[in-house]
């Protein structure tokens, strides 16, 4: 004898396949967005701001290497606390990269854009 089911989003008969959890699409990606939605919100906000960043890095770097006066890059929205990896040099330089498109500092107020190639 098979048992009732009902939709855990909105209580409807559930109706097809046994191992059936939701009545229809819409209710289980109702229920997987609600679910992952607090769980991700901290990963999304730092992909928002990497993807900015980059974005940024790509547009004014239009030639693969470029001097940039730091204003410009805030006047952007760029934020220095966000990029992917750093790499330094057998000198000492620091390159802080965002995915493909890093910088370097020159100055406080100049900045070294390069497209990063490996």
């Amino acid at each position: 004898m098979e048992e009732n089911r009902l939709c855990p989003v909105c209580g409807d008969l559930i109706t097809g396949r046994v191992d059936k959890k939701f009545c229809s699409d819409q209710c289980r990606n109702s229920f997987n967005n609600h679910r992952y939605s607090n769980e991700n919100v901290m990963i999304q906000k730092v992909n928002r701001l990497l993807k900015k960043n980059y974005h940024i890095l790509k547009q004014l770097n239009k030639d693969g290497k470029t001097k940039v006066k730091r204003s410009k890059l805030l006047q952007e929205g760029f934020d220095f606390n966000y990029f992917t990896s750093t790499y330094t040099t057998q000198k000492g330089s620091t390159y802080h990269l965002c995915y493909d498109q890093g910088y370097l500092t020159l100055s406080d107020e100049t900045y070294l854009l390069i497209q990063w190639k490996d």
